[in-house]
């Protein structure tokens, strides 16, 4: 504790009372004077008077007004050195005791101080931003922020009439961490920090590290507790394995389904009704549009300026949490959709954060994004990698979420990505790639991979950059990203492209449904139909589809069949399901009306089906990474627009899928069968009860004549415009006598 004189010189005085003193521990709180006894200072702008006061509410000694400023000083001879106090300030209207902030000692230990500093620290969030605590018996909240650049950081809030004199907080070592317990200060305390930057501006900023924030269009960070860690689950791993079958349901939260007076349905009311709906359809998993706080709605979340708060519109962050728990509970796992591209250049978010470009980089060749006029993370910044990287963890680890969706992952990986000559920078090298950026989701992956092995993440990567979902090399700095899955956007594009064809041309571009098949082994897929493809004049899916109303929805039911069968893991957008006619709208709510309809309520039994159907024959997802899981039948038959392929499971069991994309029926159609047996329909999208003409094959039994490479053949009718899933009766034993049967009675001309 210092030595000090009762006043203080007129300088310091002013920098207080300017909000512009950077070391308030130096002047405020208890010191000793050169007898050895207290002197107490408290910078209290609006009190009247002001006295130290034991915690049991003894009188110890009056604070006196310097120089008629808002500090209040005096000599308290009886207050030993040790000893707790407390202010009691009456404030004209009423008389409060309360805890001298300047009289605790520091609460984060040197060792977390230096790597938060590095940014070695995995967990920064258990230590940055706010927490409420008790300290000393005296509840409070410590608050954290990195600002290394900063002459001086201040607490305010509700607490201190957002007064930036008031709170002026500790600066760690010069290691740009800066720190300061707030007593009284608790749950649901609305604040931010007050930053003096080293350009000798001013500017109020949310906490980077906030656990919550307040509902749009307010601006400030809320005190909220960190939640506890989730355990690891072995049952979730099993549930998110490169061989499970895995059909993810995309969700945006507030246009799912409103209320009946046109409000956002809460977290817990989304677990009442969405949960039971995707379970009752089939899906594995739900895949949430992003949840981080965001200031403007028409963004769906993915420009964030709170990284580490669910977003308030739908609730608390245990409201969420509870979501999650109750998702599991039910069988169905969550993934978030993550966004450490870039971020939004709001004046209350990271942006210029303590007067330089701290989270971005200064240069706008390196810092903006031209297409959504956001600015890019500087990733070869060591504590800006981990700020990102520990938060994937954190929703992972405090919330119980299955994985990440990284989002915009092609744009991180160039320098140049939507850029002309001249408007960026090469690296090191010269090249075009973005190093710092390939380091950070090493590292992020790696990071994820190694403390929640069950979780998994998937790269939205339109590119063909190499080892998107091979690991990295031991020490990190070669070989694989390091993720689980990537989006297959060169087969969504492909197949879309396709269907929108009128039939009668399809014939001329029967490559675009081949073509997946040259690379689909080369990474860990997710085949995606996002929120992407079904907006800003993209049209609905069912929009998409060419011909007339039943044309349309049998092209959509055969594109379905087509997808479930092709290898990779599922993903439909909301809506997608019941085949909605309007593009999604983010603020509507989608039109539950068209299940009244039974064309739409076919196409909704039908995903429902394909999804049971992918979870009960492990050949449709038990090799899905795997070429050993699946074999062509026929591809080369353009004139006629079909396929035929076949999936495989490890025990050798077989799902057959033949597609055929014109409205032209084919009977007596020949098919090479890897099994001698009695094979039978297990998915018709041509059928009935989801709004087909219900042309379908009996069970049918194998016979002895070799076709595409096959030692037995059965004779089938392919619908139109239809998928069919054929599958082996394992029960059946075929004879030779039962072959001769066979081939007398199936076999016919082909017509």
């Amino acid at each position: 504790m210092s030595v000090a004189s009762i006043d203080i010189e007129p300088q310091r005085l002013e920098r207080l009372m300017h909000a512009q003193e950077g070391d308030p521990f130096g002047v405020l709180g208890r010191h000793l004077d050169a007898q050895g006894q207290s002197v107490v200072r408290a910078l209290l702008p609006q009190a009247v008077a002001v006295a130290v006061v034991r915690p049991s509410g003894e009188w110890l000694g009056d604070l006196q007004r310097q120089s008629h400023s808002a500090l209040f000083v005096g000599a308290v001879p009886a207050l030993a050195a040790d000893q707790a106090y407390r202010l009691r300030v009456n404030w004209g209207h009423h008389v409060e005791d309360h805890d001298d902030p300047y009289r605790f000692d520091p609460l984060i230990a040197d060792m977390d101080v230096w790597l938060l500093a590095e940014g070695t620290h995995h967990r920064p969030y258990e230590w940055l931003g706010a927490h409420p605590q008790m300290h000393q018996n005296v509840p409070g909240t410590r608050f954290a922020v990195w600002a290394p650049s900063a002459k001086r950081v201040s607490v305010i809030g509700s607490f201190n009439q957002w007064d930036a004199r008031r709170h002026p907080m500790r600066l760690r070592h010069e290691c740009g961490v800066w720190e300061l317990f707030v007593p009284q200060v608790g749950e649901g305390d609305v604040y931010k920090f007050d930053i003096l930057g080293v350009d000798g501006v001013s500017r109020v900023k949310a906490d980077p590290f906030a656990f919550r924030a307040e509902m749009r269009p307010q601006t400030a960070s809320v005190v909220q507790r960190l939640l506890p860690g989730v355990a690891i689950s072995d049952e979730r791993r099993q549930a998110n394995a490169l061989d499970a079958p895995i059909s993810i349901y995309e969700v945006h939260l507030g246009s799912w389904r409103r209320s009946a007076d046109g409000r956002w349905l809460s977290y817990a009311e989304l677990a009442e009704q969405l949960i039971p709906y995707a379970v009752d359809m089939g899906f594995t998993h739900l895949e949430l549009l992003p949840v981080h706080e965001h200031p403007f709605d028409g963004s769906w979340g993915y420009q964030p300026v709170g990284l580490y708060a669910p977003t308030s519109r739908f609730g608390r962050p245990e409201d969420l949490r509870a979501f999650i728990e109750k998702a599991h509970a039910a069988g169905l796992g969550v993934l978030i959709d993550w966004v450490p591209a870039h971020f939004p250049s709001d004046a209350h978010g990271l942006a210029n954060f303590d007067g330089t470009a701290l989270y971005e980089h200064a240069d706008p060749k390196e810092g903006f994004h031209q297409d959504w006029n956001t600015l890019i993370y500087n990733f070869g910044r060591t504590e800006v990698r981990n700020f990102l990287a520990a938060n994937g963890l954190y929703w992972i680890e405090r919330f119980g979420m299955d994985g990440l969706r990284v989002d915009a992952v092609a744009s991180m990986l160039y320098r140049d990505y939507s850029r002309k000559h001249g408007e960026w920078i090469p690296n090191r090298h010269g090249g075009r790639e973005n190093l710092e950026a390939i380091d950070f989701l090493r590292r992020m992956n790696h990071l994820v991979g190694t403390e929640r092995p069950e979780a998994i993440t998937s790269a939205e990567e339109s590119t063909s950059f190499p080892l998107v979902t091979r690991p990295p090399s031991a020490d990190l700095n070669s070989g694989g990203l390091g993720f689980h899955f990537k989006w297959n956007m060169g087969w969504m594009n492909d197949s879309l492209s396709y269907m929108a064809l009128d039939p009668i041309y399809r014939k001329h571009h029967h490559d675009r449904l081949r073509f997946s098949l040259m690379y689909a082994f080369s990474e860990n897929f997710v085949l995606p139909i996002s929120h992407d493809e079904v907006v800003h004049g993209k049209r609905s899916l069912i929009g998409k589809m060419p011909g007339d109303a039943w044309q349309r929805f049998a092209n959509l039911r055969a594109f379905y069949g087509y997808m479930w069968g092709h290898p990779g893991k599922k993903l439909l957008f909301m809506g997608c399901e019941f085949a909605q006619e309007r593009e999604w709208n983010a603020d509507a709510a989608l039109d539950w009306g068209h299940l009244d309809q039974p064309e739409h309520a076919g196409v909704q039994r039908l995903v429902r089906d394909l999804n049971h159907v992918l979870h009960h024959y492990s050949a449709l997802h038990e090799q899905d990474v795997d070429a050993a899981g699946f074999a062509w039948l026929s591809h080369e038959d353009a004139d006629h627009s079909l396929l035929a392929f076949e999936r495989r499971a490890r025990d050798g069991s077989s799902v057959l899928v033949i597609c055929n994309f014109t409205p032209v029926p084919h009977q007596h159609w020949q098919l090479g069968v890897p099994q001698s047996g009695l094979w039978r329909e297990c998915i018709n999208t041509d059928a009935r009860i989801y709004g087909g003409t219900g042309m379908h094959n009996p069970p049918m039994l194998s016979y002895a004549e070799g076709h595409q490479g096959r030692d037995h053949s059965i004779w089938m009718t392919i619908p139109p415009l239809a998928t069919v899933m054929l599958v082996r009766e394992p029960d059946v034993e075929i004879d030779a006598e039962h072959e001769a049967e066979s081939d007398r009675d199936m076999k016919g001309p082909l017509l």
